[in-house]
């Protein structure tokens, strides 16, 4: 017997494309963040190239892949929370909106102004940021907050290369 529009099998396909459309949603929002980025700085990798690094540094073709999976994981960890309903679900996804923010602050303010301390400012919130988006996400759903786990520990990395950067030159 084919099933009635009042089973639960005759909803699950608008719930499942509202799904899928909310991740292409957040994956757009996200690699949507790192185009822009790149835009406003130009050349970043030359800019980079002629700082004055430490020797813990990363070199250079190493950010764009790293950033790469990192904003895959940052969109599927957003369509995690957002997929679950509960009184949970809002902070986090303030929380999330929020870090995503400070994360396209970061590129303009470090690459395009050339402004180490504002960006370390920036980089500071963010870090903030994100460990707050993982807490309220993991109240949600705990693959959220492990998702943002290697996020976490990369701006954790790149705030303190930030600092360096911004000591030394």
């Amino acid at each position: 017997m084919p099933p009635t529009p009042t089973t639960p099998t005759a909803g699950a396909a608008p719930s499942r494309r509202r799904s899928g459309l909310t991740l292409l949603l957040l994956l757009a929002l996200c690699y949507g963040v790192a185009a822009a980025g790149a835009v406003a700085t130009g050349d970043a990798g030359s800019t980079y190239a002629a700082l004055d690094r430490p020797v813990w540094a990363p070199p250079g073709w190493l950010f764009g892949p790293v950033w790469t999976v990192l904003y895959g994981m940052i969109a599927v960890a957003g369509w995690l929370v957002t997929r679950r309903p509960g009184p949970g679900r809002r902070p986090a996804l303030a929380a999330w909106g929020v870090q995503l923010a400070l994360n396209a602050l970061w590129t303009p303010l470090f690459f395009a102004a050339e402004q180490y301390g504002l960006a370390f400012l920036d980089i500071a919130l963010l870090l903030a940021a994100v460990v707050a988006t993982a807490l309220l996400s993991a109240r949600v759903d705990r693959r959220a907050a492990w998702l943002l786990a290697p996020y976490l520990l990369w701006v954790g990395y790149a705030a303190a290369l930030n600092l360096a950067l911004w000591l030394t030159n």
